[in-house]
């Protein structure tokens, strides 16, 4: 895939034996590596997030408390909304080495899908935690 993405710049990028060329091709070299450890990032904050969520489910289902899963999604839900930010940053590396009109427009796409999805994640975990709260201090207040 490094090998497709360099042969799609120009000519004077290739060209390795410029001095300009040389670090052209060191900064490209870098934006791919970063890009690549930003997506390892999000890939391993979802697998975090996801034995977590299945790690809480199984203590629910041990104590028999399986009537609400609320906190079990809204903690999946957090390691998604990261995990989506670190994602869409990854594309945009991608894109910040000579873009072709095509490729922004992808990111531009998956921008506007990626944010939308962290919208709604953030409004549902508010949403949960304010219909969560009055109950939890009622729970409190009974245990004092």
């Amino acid at each position: 895939m490094l090998l497709l993405q360099f042969a799609a710049l120009p000519e004077a990028a290739r060209d390795v034996t410029s001095v300009h060329g040389q670090a052209e091709s060191g900064v490209i070299s870098a934006v791919l590596w970063l890009k690549l450890g930003v997506e390892t990032v999000g890939a391993t904050i979802i697998a975090l997030g996801i034995l977590s969520a299945v790690w809480l489910l199984l203590k629910a289902l041990a104590k028999r408390q399986t009537a609400d899963f609320t906190a079990i999604r809204l903690a999946l839900a957090r390691y998604l909304a990261l995990a989506l930010e670190f994602q869409l940053g990854a594309d945009i590396l991608s894109t910040a080495i000579a873009p072709s009109w095509e490729q922004i427009g992808k990111l531009g796409a998956i921008a506007v899908i990626r944010t939308a999805l962290n919208y709604f994640l953030s409004r549902e975990m508010r949403e949960e935690r304010h219909e969560a709260t009055p109950e939890n201090h009622v729970v409190e207040r009974a245990d004092s």
